[in-house]
Order: C-alpha cells, then structure tokens, then sequence
C-alpha cells in the first residue's frame, strides 16, 4: 500500500498543477473521482491482472465508461498510466489529488462515524470545533456504525478522536491491566 501511494504521489501532484493552470479543479476531482470508481471495481481488477488483456483494451474500456465525462487530459492521463502498467493505481491517485487538493485551498477532509446519526447543528458544531483544532476549513463526511454503541470516532488527515463508547472500554480495559 505504501508502495502505491509512492508512486501516485507524482502524477496527483502533477495532475493538481494541471488543474490549477487550467482552472478546472473540480473538473479534475470528478473525471478522477470517475476513472478510480471504473478502476477499483472488482471486474477491472481482474482484468488488469489478466496477460490476455492489453492496455490500450483496459483504456479503452476505461474511456467508454467515462466518455460524457473525460476530456483529452484525462485520456492522456489514462494512455501514460497504461504505457507504465499503473491504471490500478488511479484509485490512489484520486484520493491524492483530494487531499493535496483539500490542503491547497486549505481544507482538510474529516470522516466522522458515529453510532448515530448526526444533525445538521450537530455537524456544524463538530466542523467548527475541528476548524479550530486544526486551523482550516473542514468538510465532514458522515456516516453511521451501529457496533459503536455510542459516540463517534472522527479522522481528519492524521488526527484520530476515538470517542465511541467501544474506544472508552478499549481504553478503560487496556488501564485495568496495567
């Protein structure tokens, strides 16, 4: 994993300046967004690891599904990744593109899972208390996991807040045994 992210590292910062020249960040977000959800699907993956299947087919097949969507960037893009047998890597190149992105425009992404849902003036105050913490825009993606019994854990960049009723035992029964 660290290996990939190595190697994408480049092509996201590289892609970022493209974006930047061109003023189409967000463009680039979705046609990215779009070639890494076509490449982590599980029928892509077999196929990149399939000798039979050449790369000019994989970006071919790539191209098709996004055809209303990538422009000659993007297809370039698409035909560099496959000359170097990197297409799988898109999904890792996607996701650094967002987060250099996010630290350019000075945001950063927050991932909040909670046990239950959270309201809207509850999310508001949890972006702003993190927007303090860390000293930028925050976007808070939401989702729920039940088996938290209570709380919420919250990830933004390298931070963890593990404030579940699960990570409180954890925590607890880790103290006992000391």
């Amino acid at each position: 994993m660290a290996e990939n992210i190595t190697i994408a590292r480049p092509y996201a910062e590289a892609l970022l300046e493209l974006a930047r020249e061109k003023g189409n960040l967000d463009q680039w977000s979705g046609m990215l967004d779009l070639m890494s959800q076509v490449a982590s699907a599980p029928e892509m993956a077999s196929l990149f690891d399939n000798p039979g299947v050449e790369a000019d087919q994989l970006v071919a097949i790539i191209a098709e599904v996004g055809k209303d969507t990538l422009d000659d960037h993007a297809r370039n893009l698409l035909r560099l990744l496959a000359e170097r047998d990197r297409l799988s890597l898109l999904p890792d190149i996607a996701a650094l593109y967002e987060l250099e992105r996010s630290r350019a425009e000075g945001e950063v992404e927050a991932e909040v899972v909670s046990a239950r849902p959270l309201g809207e003036a509850q999310q508001a105050k949890l972006a702003e208390a993190l927007k303090k913490r860390l000293g930028r825009e925050v976007r808070l993606t939401c989702r729920t996991d039940e088996e938290l019994l209570g709380g919420a854990v919250v990830r933004a960049g390298d931070l963890v807040i593990d404030g579940s009723a699960v990570g409180r035992l954890e925590r607890l029964a880790g103290s006992l045994r000391q």
